[in-house]
């Protein structure tokens, strides 16, 4: 489990100055759980995920992995348990080919040859790589290489997953793609997925959402109750999926839609849905 208790974070620029970038967050993230984290830039995500890898420690409170305090002497304790893929998987990919690059955290861990060679190979087929495994990362696409890192990543065994916007310089298929894998990894693996993005249509497919603004959570639950607040998130600078803010202006209008909408088919559902009703009521 990941908790937060009144966790602030100052980046200090000198002896009087402090830019606070989090604000007393109080946060509980279950095994297994998938939450997408969405806010404007400067909102604090990204000082989010530099804690929760032990990049950075809290200037108040305390955060706790599986029961241990993110703090310097547990780093590498930390960092067994959390992975994280960044935005630009050339800043991650470190060695010359696939197969050695994920076999590059395993081999950090000190395990023996068989259990890294075993890591290895389900972690190529978990993402589809197998076939690619001797090939140079030079000549990979951006999504062949954004699959390579969450490769590594899986193959460190990790409790959780942080995916820190690694799809925003792909193509929308293909981030799509690679959203789907992570999912299918997460019920398949049983890790928790944090994943950090700009991208209301890939925060939708998460089992939760958490909304911040200038360092703390102003929203956070599911997709369908999280975007049912439309104009809460307008006024922190987001936007919220096409249908959820139809649905919002046919409510506001009176149309009676029922159910949670997140997409065109529930949309389209609800109103074909609401128009029966009317036409079944007298008068």
């Amino acid at each position: 489990m990941i908790e937060l208790e009144g966790v602030s974070f100052a980046y200090r620029t000198g002896e009087a100055d402090a830019v606070p970038a989090l604000r007393g967050l109080n946060l509980r993230i279950e095994p297994g759980q998938s939450v997408a984290i969405i806010g404007h830039n400067g909102s604090g995500k990204s000082t989010l995920v530099k804690l929760l890898t032990a990049v950075l420690y809290p200037t108040e409170g305390e955060i706790r992995i599986d029961g241990i305090p993110v703090r310097e002497e547990n780093q590498w304790e930390v960092r067994r348990r959390v992975s994280v893929v960044f935005q630009d998987a050339d800043d991650q990919l470190v060695m010359n080919r696939v197969e050695d690059d994920v076999a590059f955290g395993p081999e950090n861990l000190g395990l023996p040859r068989e259990e890294i060679a075993k890591r290895v190979k389900s972690s190529l087929e978990a993402l589809g790589l197998e076939e690619i495994g001797g090939r140079l990362i030079e000549d990979l696409s951006s999504g062949q290489k954004q699959r390579v890192a969450i490769a590594g990543a899986l193959a460190m065994r990790p409790q959780f997953l942080v995916l820190d916007e690694p799809t925003s310089l792909l193509p929308v298929p293909v981030a799509l793609r690679l959203i789907s894998t992570v999912r299918d990894l997460k019920r398949s693996e049983g890790m928790g997925v944090l994943h950090v993005t700009h991208s209301m249509s890939e925060a939708v497919l998460f089992d939760r959402v958490v909304v911040m603004d200038a360092g703390r959570i102003v929203l956070d639950g599911t997709p369908a109750k999280v975007f049912r607040h439309v104009e809460k998130l307008r006024e922190v600078g987001l936007d919220v999926p096409l249908a959820a803010s139809l649905a919002s202006r046919l409510r506001a209008r009176g149309v009676p839609l029922n159910g949670d909408i997140l997409n065109e088919t529930d949309l389209r559902n609800a109103v074909s849905a609401a128009m029966e009703h009317s036409a079944e009521s007298p008068g």
